[in-house]
């Protein structure tokens, strides 16, 4: 029996197999405003089988956006688009899920294919960015302003507002943005975070921003529903956050209720080496959970179905998160089931392709 297409319960939630659309940017919104896109690219991967659909990092405020096309969910307005999406999602046996974000010091930036740029202060669509501490991306980006104690304050309050009208909108996972050099990562990291005061200097005090804004999610967010938190695992760099780090962060996160570790690396430092392979950050998520306990999910170029069922198979993870997999083949679970001899249902839409 493959383990890939194992059930896996979470709290109150089970997922039908272990395949997961990770979250994925589509730069693709107006003033956060899901849309047509949004419910076609999401949509196709539930009709491909994927077991859960995160969507893309959301923006919990308009200054935690990376892009003026973020996805957000920062006012009420935006929930009627993110309800459809999810309708639609849940009419395919998908479980709809949601990544919740603040780009921190890499926001108001250009989309991807309009060159990924700082847009600078005074530039229209520019807004001034915030961090931990006033320290740029890289060497010549714009400085970002110190949050004060208030600002910290409205990031928690904006997590937490987030979490609610995500639950308003009928996502049953909420997982919390901790990595790629975003906000939450910016303050556990030592490379961005200088401060002096309460949420700077000690490992305890880097990590208090991350644990305040889970306990904030949790004042809202049901028991019952799985809460997952992304981190980046390594900085790949001296002096940087490291993979014990990560162990000592997951076992606090664990303590705190949170269900998955959605284990990723990199991403706040720019021009490392990172020693890019098939699955070269599964080891960072087989490290967390064989020494805490908690469940793991997998990512990064994981493009085959062999590979997928191994890494749960062995224990290594208990999730598999594709992205740019999913990318070129929004059905990769059909042909991941037909490879590996598992019989699942398929859409009745599609049963004439299925043999």
């Amino acid at each position: 029996m493959s383990k890939l297409f194992t059930p896996l319960q979470i709290k109150s939630i089970q997922l039908k197999n272990r395949i997961v659309v990770s979250p994925m940017c589509q730069y693709s919104s107006q003033d956060g405003f899901a849309n047509d896109w949004h419910l076609v690219h999401l949509g196709s991967r539930a009709v491909g089988g994927a077991s859960l659909i995160i969507l893309e990092a959301t923006a919990v405020s308009p200054e935690g956006r990376i892009t003026p096309g973020d996805l957000g969910i920062w006012k009420d307005e935006h929930l009627p688009e993110l309800k459809r999406i999810v309708r639609f999602l849940e009419s395919q046996g998908a479980v709809a899920g949601i990544q919740l974000a603040h780009a921190g010091r890499k926001a108001s930036h250009r989309a991807p294919w309009e060159g990924g740029t700082a847009l600078h202060p005074g530039e229209e669509g520019a807004w001034t960015t915030v961090a931990p501490s006033a320290i740029p991306f890289q060497e010549g980006g714009i400085t970002p302003l110190e949050l004060d104690q208030a600002g910290i304050q409205k990031v928690v309050s904006d997590f937490r507002a987030a979490a609610a009208r995500a639950l308003e909108a009928g996502f049953k996972v909420v997982e919390i943005h901790g990595a790629h050099g975003y906000l939450l990562h910016e303050f556990y990291s030592p490379l961005s975070n200088h401060r002096t005061d309460q949420y700077g200097g000690s490992f305890e005090n880097r990590v208090r921003l991350l644990l305040e804004v889970v306990a904030g999610v949790q004042e809202v967010w049901p028991k019952e529903y799985p809460l997952f938190v992304r981190i980046s695992a390594t900085d790949w760099t001296d002096d940087g956050w490291t993979e014990d780090d990560s162990v000592a962060l997951a076992r606090l996160l664990k303590e705190k209720g949170i269900d998955v570790i959605d284990t990723s690396t990199g991403g706040n430092v720019p021009k490392v080496r990172i020693p890019i392979a098939p699955g070269y950050q599964v080891r960072f998520a087989e490290k967390i959970k064989r020494e805490t306990g908690i469940m793991t999910g997998a990512v990064g170029l994981i493009t085959t179905p062999k590979e997928a069922e191994i890494i749960v198979a062995s224990g290594q993870a208990d999730l598999i998160l594709l992205a740019r997999e999913f990318l070129r083949d929004p059905y990769f679970p059909l042909r991941a089931a037909k490879s590996l001899g598992v019989e699942v249902e398929w859409p009745v839409q599609y049963q004439r392709a299925k043999n």
